[in-house]
């Protein structure tokens, strides 16, 4: 006895839970977008690197503002607002002389800083290379550099007042000399650092000593360098601000200390909030040049 052919029904699809619904919605919004997944990681990344510091700097401002300041010390973040509101407001006006806005003070003081420090950059890695790369040139010269960078920089102000009897070029030389030593040491790690082999295949291919330095020695060398760049603008934009203080004359140093002699504490705050952002973009313009030439010297 035969049994009757079976017919199979197609099964009817049943409906997917509304959580699968909404998985697949974002699935296919990225397949239809290439650029969906460009764009959330480049959000995730600001959010990682802008929202921890915006937390941390909300809850000091709270707490500022909670402690209830203004007995005497330290003003609280809404009296400053009041106080300095003009400051704040408007950092480019120019009424002449000294009566100007903080942006033309930082100008000033970052015109002063980029002549002194140039100096010292180029001054600095001339003589670390010759400390690197001369033995006795090291001997004799290390021990004198490692004593005079601990000299602080006011220290020089007098000396170079001395000198000079003009207030601008002893700000330069309080710039230059307090800069130049982490640049002329960390040319000296670095050219003191470079592989042998490199030296080695040097010596195979007889390059002229020009050769050797533009092929070798600075490609090499240049994480070093930038490094001790990076240190130097620190120390060159710590040295004007507290030789500014003495010297007077338009720069943010002397506005510190003019509002001080007024005792103007809100507007000396939020001149360090500014000293403190130009010192931090000054790092990171450094930085960002070292990045640019170490791709170029790796290549």
């Amino acid at each position: 006895m035969t049994m009757p052919a079976r017919t199979l029904e197609p099964a009817v699809p049943t409906e997917p839970p509304s959580e699968l619904k909404a998985v697949e919605a974002v699935a296919l919004r990225k397949t239809a977008s290439p650029a969906w997944g460009r764009v959330s990681s480049a959000l995730a990344a600001i959010s990682r690197n802008v929202a921890p510091p915006v937390v941390a700097l909300a809850a000091v401002l709270v707490v500022w503002q909670l402690s209830g300041g203004d007995g005497g010390g330290l003003p609280i973040p809404s009296t400053i607002w009041l106080e300095s509101r003009e400051l704040i407001v408007d950092p480019f006006y120019d009424r002449g002389g000294i009566d100007k806005g903080l942006f033309w003070h930082i100008v000033t003081s970052l015109s002063r800083v980029a002549v002194g420090f140039s100096l010292a950059g180029v001054c600095g890695i001339a003589l670390g290379v010759l400390l690197g790369a001369n033995r006795w040139a090291h001997r004799g010269l290390d021990p004198m550099v490692q004593v005079l960078r601990t000299v602080p920089p006011l220290a020089w102000l007098p000396l170079s007042l001395a000198a000079f009897h003009q207030a601008q070029p002893s700000a330069l030389f309080v710039i230059f000399i307090t800069s130049i030593w982490p640049v002329v040491i960390n040319t000296a790690v670095g050219v003191r650092n470079i592989p042998q082999d490199y030296v080695n295949v040097a010596r195979v291919l007889r390059l002229s000593p020009l050769e050797y330095f533009v092929k070798v020695l600075l490609p090499a060398t240049t994480p070093y360098i930038f490094t001790g760049l990076r240190i130097g603008v620190g120390m060159s934009w710590l040295a004007i601000v507290a030789s500014e203080m003495l010297l007077g004359g338009v720069g943010i140093g002397f506005f510190i200390w003019d509002q001080y002699n007024a005792s103007r504490i809100s507007d000396i705050i939020v001149a360090l909030v500014w000293v403190g952002l130009t010192g931090f973009a000054l790092d990171r313009f450094v930085s960002l040049i070292g990045r640019i030439v170490s791709r170029g010297a790796s290549a």
